[in-house]
């Protein structure tokens, strides 16, 4: 009876072994075939171009196609729902940044839960929202606009790319540290927010940098901060948010890979290890460069930590607002 007992549990070890070999093995085989990559917006917006740009780099090191699937639909939230509903094989890897990783769970009841479903595997771009206002404006500072705002109650408008936005938490961000009420007006996207910037129809806008950034180069805006932790190399002379005057003010956006809970952990590190030094490549520099982005790689365990301090960031955010949410 004993000895049964000894052979079945040899057994089960011994298969234990074998799928844990097998595994390895397709690991360190990884990838046999093409690769996809899920960007939950559409053609042209920064998630597609940084899975592009990145892409073309794994397909030379790998010598396998990267095939970017554009789901774009609820914010980002479609896609993001597509990727963390997949298998988790290596083979299917996701473009995530701070709308549909962190707010999107946050505003709404999402079919995923990031940090449930996914594995950050590392970032790969960020860049820090920008403080733009009409020129006309008699505004030159974040001071300016802070004695403006305070001296006509809810008369100071600012645009967003639409409610539930890292644009419309700048907003009550700003509201809330400075107690200089300002209203929001959500639009579908930053670009047709930042033209009725232009147009005077609101007087500033909390905006995404690859968007906003060439206006402000043409003169059509004037920049007054940017909502980083530390000066933005691509932004030289512009103060950033707390330099100017807003304690605490840190709207940073990034850009990351993660794949699916689950994945095996070799390729993640081959991947993690890969995307850096993809990123270290002077024309990949350049093109972050002209899109107003910068190149940045993180460690998995750096970019769940990011992921987690912004959850808790932002939520804290939503409730000292009183922001209605649907989750």
């Amino acid at each position: 009876m004993r000895n049964q007992a000894i052979r079945k549990m040899m057994l089960l070890l011994g298969t234990a072994v074998c799928a844990m070999t097998a595994g390895l093995a397709a690991g360190q085989a990884w990838p046999t075939k093409p690769i996809r990559v899920i960007a939950p917006y559409p053609p042209g917006g920064s998630s597609d171009i940084l899975a592009r740009i990145l892409g073309q780099k794994l397909t030379e090191a790998w010598g396998q196609r990267i095939v970017v699937d554009n789901r774009p639909g609820a914010g980002g939230s479609l896609g993001t729902g597509i990727a963390a509903a997949a298998t988790a094989d290596g083979y299917t890897w996701a473009v995530g940044s701070v709308a549909p990783i962190v707010l999107n769970p946050l505003f709404y009841k999402t079919s995923y839960q990031s940090l449930r479903d996914f594995e950050p595997v590392s970032l790969i771009a960020s860049a820090p929202q920008l403080i733009v206002v009409n020129p006309s404006l008699p505004v030159k500072s974040v001071k300016d606009l802070i004695s403006l705002a305070k001296s006509k109650p809810g008369a100071i408008r600012y645009g967003s790319s639409g409610a539930g936005t890292l644009p419309q938490l700048g907003g009550e961000m700003f509201s809330t540290v400075t107690g200089a009420k300002i209203t929001h007006i959500p639009y579908k996207g930053s670009p047709p927010a930042l033209l009725d910037l232009m147009a005077g129809e609101v007087q500033v806008v909390f905006a995404d940098m690859p968007v906003a950034l060439p206006f402000v180069k043409s003169g059509k805006l004037r920049a007054i901060a940017v909502a980083g932790a530390r000066p933005f190399p691509l932004t030289p002379g512009i103060p950033t948010a707390i330099e100017a005057g807003l304690p605490g003010f840190v709207l940073d956006n990034w850009w990351g890979l993660l794949t699916m809970k689950g994945a095996p952990q070799n390729i993640i590190g081959k991947v993690n290890a890969e995307i850096v030094r993809a990123l270290k490549q002077p024309d990949v520099i350049e093109r972050y460069t002209a899109l107003g982005i910068e190149s940045v790689t993180s460690t998995p365990q750096e970019f769940t930590r990011i992921i987690k301090s912004d959850l808790t960031k932002y939520l804290k955010v939503i409730k000292d607002a009183g922001i209605k949410t649907e989750s």
